[in-house]
């Protein structure tokens, strides 16, 4: 039997159309299963742009409060090279100064904290590894030198955020990384235990720690493991 014409359509016809409208994303029916409200919206918004580098005056640490263990970014950073790098370097540490003689070594933090990421675990730096070891404390932690020496730099390093390097009495180079607050200046002549800044996360980090690294010499690559350089001295991390 012939279908019934409705204005010229079939029957069957207009069920057709209405199955395809039904089915359309129009009305948000279709076959595959459609993503996460979240995800749809992450996908739809266009790629943010990167934050601007902070400056020396600027602080980017995490707010306070957040739960420290954060680590670095896996950069290598040209900047902070060259920084030190240019820095003076200064005369042998204690050499005529009686007061400065090397006499003691201090742990970098007076509490023990979670190492969140170990010297030479392999990486996307340079080196090929982490060059540091990472310790989660929150930020404006108390940290200290951990021996005698000179302040080479004190500034802004690039990826170390807010950091202090200093030439110690044994010829190394510590870097104190991620700092919040610097409290020595270029120059300075430090003890072991005096006090060098606050813990952070300003530069490439994660969240609030302090990057505490060693170097036998400026150069990058030079590191050694401090972990066994403080064990050398009696200290444990």
């Amino acid at each position: 039997m012939d279908e019934p014409h409705i204005h010229g359509t079939t029957r069957r016809e207009l069920l057709g159309g209405a199955a395809v409208v039904l089915g359309s994303p129009v009305l948000g029916f279709h076959g595959d299963p459609q993503d996460p409200p979240d995800q749809r919206r992450a996908q739809d918004q266009p790629d943010s742009p990167d934050p601007p580098a902070p400056s020396d005056s600027q602080d980017p640490s995490d707010p306070s409060g957040e739960e420290p263990g954060g680590t670095c970014g896996s950069d290598y950073d040209a900047e902070f090279e060259e920084l030190l790098a240019a820095a003076e370097d200064p005369e042998d540490v204690g050499a005529g100064d009686r007061s400065l003689a090397p006499a003691k070594w201090a742990r970098p933090l007076r509490k023990r904290a979670r190492v969140t990421m170990r010297y030479r675990v392999r990486g996307n730096w340079l080196a090929g590894y982490h060059t540091g070891v990472d310790l989660a404390v929150p930020k404006g932690t108390p940290v200290y030198a951990v021996g005698t020496g000179v302040v080479v730099l004190a500034s802004w390093s690039g990826s170390y955020g807010k950091a202090v390097t200093i030439k110690t009495s044994d010829s190394r180079y510590v870097v104190y990384g991620h700092l919040s607050r610097i409290s020595v200046a270029r120059g300075a002549k430090v003890k072991a235990g005096t006090r060098i800044g606050s813990s952070g996360s300003t530069g490439r980090a994660t969240g609030p720690h302090l990057h505490f690294e060693v170097r036998s010499r400026r150069p990058y690559g030079s590191d050694i493991d401090p972990v066994k350089y403080l064990a050398r001295h009696g200290l444990t991390l």
